[in-house]
């Protein structure tokens, strides 16, 4: 399937940010894609040939992902920093209020404490890949990259593949590596960083006030996902009033890098929207 050219390719500065975006323009639904840690908006590239003709797409690069980067201070962004991107990322692209969210991994957390803020400025939220803690493989992934040290990039990058990526198409593990080898000192450190943050990590609810969130939402888990627990992702969607799990079948954590099934799900979902859905509180696709 064709990937289409963004008609807008440009660069905002919010903040102590720069931060990348591209618009590709249409009159249908709008959406926005949140990227996962030390991940771009290349990882939407499926994603966008798929619903590009029928939706109007923004994705763009938070801080320490892809060309997005820090003017000044740290060089990861905090939640709160997050969200003020996000929102003002949403007022330069002119995205309206039935706008529905699709997100990776900690993007799905960026999604959510922004709706908790936020509850009219968002339609719909898809989360992927997203839990309320580290579980014990995550944290042991951690703790062995981390011993690895930086220098060594390419097993760096094969421990993470080799952990929780096997189901990726080589292609995409041949990037993933080519990602490693040319990042910067400054976004190595700052994904090692979220590594530690990530251990340390109080509870989500902590941070985000989960009864706040009143909009539609439907957390997506492969299930051959080794780093986020079903219980864990259980536990969360009844936290928030509105919300659905789905599993699917066959992949793992990256879902759609992984399997064009996860792209069915994401369709179904946006098209019929999640009360047309599954009426299960889990339902396996």
């Amino acid at each position: 399937m064709k990937i289409p050219s963004p008609t807008v390719k440009d660069v905002i500065t919010t903040g102590r940010f720069e931060i990348p975006y591209r618009l590709y323009e249409n009159d249908g639904p709008h959406l926005i894609c949140l990227n996962g840690i030390q991940q771009s908006m290349a990882m939407w590239q499926g994603f966008v040939a798929r619903f590009a003709p029928d939706y109007r797409i923004v994705l763009f690069n938070f801080p320490a992902q892809g060309n997005g980067r820090a003017l000044s201070g740290p060089t990861r962004a905090s939640l709160k920093e997050e969200v003020e991107i996000l929102y003002d990322v949403m007022k330069k692209t002119g995205v309206n209020q039935d706008v529905s969210f699709c997100t990776a991994s900690w993007g799905g957390v960026i999604a959510l404490a922004f709706a908790a803020q936020h509850p009219y400025a968002v339609k719909r939220l898809l989360l992927g890949s997203i839990g309320t803690r580290p579980n014990r493989k995550m944290i042991e992934i951690i703790q062995e990259g981390l011993s690895i040290g930086t220098d060594n990039r390419d097993q760096f990058a094969e421990h993470l593949i080799q952990s929780f990526g096997e189901n990726l198409p080589e292609s995409i593990k041949k990037k993933i590596g080519a990602q490693f080898r040319t990042l910067s000192e400054a976004n190595l450190q700052a994904f090692c960083e979220h590594g530690l943050k990530v251990i340390s990590a109080q509870k989500l609810s902590d941070h985000i006030n989960f009864k706040n969130i009143e909009v539609e939402t439907v957390i997506i888990r492969g299930e051959d996902d080794v780093i986020v627990d079903l219980e864990d992702v259980t536990f969360l969607s009844s936290q928030i009033p509105n919300c659905k799990l789905k599993v699917i079948k066959n992949v793992g954590h990256f879902l759609h890098l992984e399997s064009d099934m996860a792209l069915d799900v994401y369709q179904e979902l946006l098209s019929n929207g999640i009360k047309h859905a599954d009426n299960a509180v889990m339902a396996q696709c």
